[in-house]
């Protein structure tokens, strides 16, 4: 018995002894778990670089957004700009002391014919903008997003004076605050 467990003993010692004076599993596993991701990662970067990826990462469906903007911009170019007489209004306030809003806008048209178009109805606009003015207080204009919220009802408002026309933008000139 034995010898029958020395064998066994010493043919597995033979098996693992190959493997550490060969040293070649050991290497080959080596290049096998580095090579592999390197050459993967290689042969991404490539495709992606050549461009062979963009149907898939949807490169091409930003590639046709970016035209549409594109054409958008060139249809800006056409476009019309109507100044509002200036506006100077008594804001709300609960203090004693009286605060104004001098505001100076102008309106961005698709086209002369809108232009004329508002033209004809500037007083209605005026009286919109003047009345939801006058109800402001200086803290609902205190930093970007009030001036924000004033722009965005400002246009509200005129596109609904000047219906059917579309008023593309209300962009300030002047407001001062005092």
């Amino acid at each position: 018995m034995s010898d029958t467990n020395n064998e066994v003993v010493n043919a597995s010692l033979d098996e693992d002894d190959l493997d550490d004076e060969g040293g070649g599993g050991g290497l080959k596993k080596m290049i096998l778990l580095i090579g592999l991701p390197l050459l993967l990662i290689a042969g991404g970067a490539g495709a992606y670089f050549t461009g062979a990826l963009d149907g898939l990462l949807g490169k091409e469906e930003a590639a046709t957004e970016m035209a549409d903007k594109s054409k958008e911009g060139e249809e800006n170019l056409n476009a019309s700009f109507l100044k509002i007489p200036d506006m100077i209004v008594n804001l709300s306030s609960s203090g004693g002391q009286p605060r104004y809003l001098r505001l100076s806008v102008q309106l961005e048209l698709g086209s002369e014919e809108d232009k004329a178009k508002i033209e004809q109805v500037m007083p209605r606009v005026v009286d919109q903008f003047q009345t939801y003015l006058r109800e402001l207080r200086v803290r609902d204009l205190r930093g970007s997003a009030g001036i924000y919220r004033l722009q965005m009802e400002l246009l509200s408002r005129v596109n609904a004076a000047a219906y059917p026309v579309e008023v593309q933008d209300v962009l300030f000139q002047e407001i001062l605050i005092q």
